[in-house]
């Protein structure tokens, strides 16, 4: 088991890394008023809800499960009310506990519950998806989505613990573990080459498996040491967000239907770079490299819609502050930066 612990003042917490130990959460959670509130989706409760339920009721607590429909089209305003009216029906009290027991959309969606929930209530993240895991359930992003766009409501809201299993990938269907790889190689490109290299030497699920502990160890702390030096993401953190500025414009010309979220992070990094690399700012052969290793993990690399009719969803963004686009871009792989710059910069 490794544990990393995310140093924030009064907000600090820890993230719990290890194999076949969801049986133990019971261990680690604490809610001082004896309730636990569990927020699932119907694919993931049926697999892992039972596990968590037996280790929470054996340390005397009192559970209640929700398990919504599976999907980003549940990550909506349109399902906050639903959740609070069943915490009420519970009784959760501001003493008690949230756990969020699924991937990304139930890490978001329950987050941004339990920070406005009675004004906040303390909740744990346990992610069960690959996503999940090395990227959003840490640093304490929470967020739902409106028509207009991706995360466009929602708060900084830190979670009191991040309890991850690593062998709850075993369930995963490919789908999401590939979605999830997207994420892994965005740190290799901006933070790390080293981990970008080892995931261009592995040439199975299996074979990465077998490394997936350190994996997402190595991502958790990539992402503590940026969400520590940058909690509002003002300026280090933003670094975070390579590809996702034209990754979130796909994503809504589609209805967030067309990719999932992974799929067109890979577009927009492959996209940006092939930009960036053309004006000089990096180094030649870098997208050519990031293509490559996509193309291993089975993402796509190239989207048929024009730049042009995405650039009303890019506008909507909320990283595009005022008349000015903060994009980030590589100088090579394992180095970033940030650029401020327009809409126009993302029509080749």
């Amino acid at each position: 088991m490794k544990k990393l612990r995310v140093n924030l003042g009064e907000n600090s917490y820890d993230i719990i890394i290890g194999r076949n130990h969801l049986s133990d959460i019971g261990d680690y959670v604490i809610s001082r008023g004896g309730k636990v509130f569990i927020l699932s989706d119907t694919n993931v409760a049926s697999i892992f809800a039972n596990t968590v339920i037996d280790s929470l009721v054996a340390k005397g607590y009192d559970c209640k499960l929700m398990a919504l429909e599976a999907g980003e089209a549940t990550k909506n305003i349109k399902s906050i009310y639903p959740i609070y009216s069943s915490m009420l029906d519970f009784n959760l009290t501001r003493r008690d506990l949230v756990i969020t027991l699924g991937g990304g959309v139930i890490g978001d969606l329950g987050g941004f519950v339990a920070s406005t929930y009675l004004r906040g209530v303390d909740f744990a993240q346990v992610p069960t998806s690959l996503l999940a895991q090395v990227d959003s359930s840490v640093g304490g992003k929470v967020a739902v989505d409106l028509p207009e766009g991706k995360n466009l409501v929602g708060s900084f809201y830190q979670p009191k613990l991040v309890f991850i299993d690593t062998d709850v990938l075993y369930d995963l269907p490919d789908k999401f573990y590939i979605d999830g790889m997207a994420e892994i190689i965005k740190y290799g490109c901006i933070k790390d080459k080293a981990l970008f290299e080892l995931l261009e030497s592995i040439n199975s699920r299996d074979e990465f498996m077998e490394k997936v502990e350190d994996i997402v160890y190595t991502c958790c702390d990539i992402k503590r040491r940026v969400v520590e030096a940058d909690e509002r993401d003002n300026g280090e953190r933003m670094l975070l967000n390579f590809g996702h500025t034209y990754g979130h414009a796909i994503e809504k010309y589609y209805n967030f239907s067309g990719y999932t979220h992974g799929q067109a992070v890979a577009i927009g990094m492959v996209y940006i770079t092939e930009i960036s690399e053309r004006q000089g700012q990096t180094a030649a052969g870098t997208s050519d490299r990031i293509r490559n290793i996509l193309t291993r993990y089975g993402l796509p690399t190239d989207d048929c819609v024009k730049a042009e009719k995405v650039l009303r969803a890019i506008k909507n963004d909320k990283k595009n502050l005022g008349k000015k686009l903060n994009v980030v871009l590589l100088k090579e792989i394992g180095e970033s930066y940030l650029y401020a710059t327009s809409e126009d910069y993302f029509i080749k």
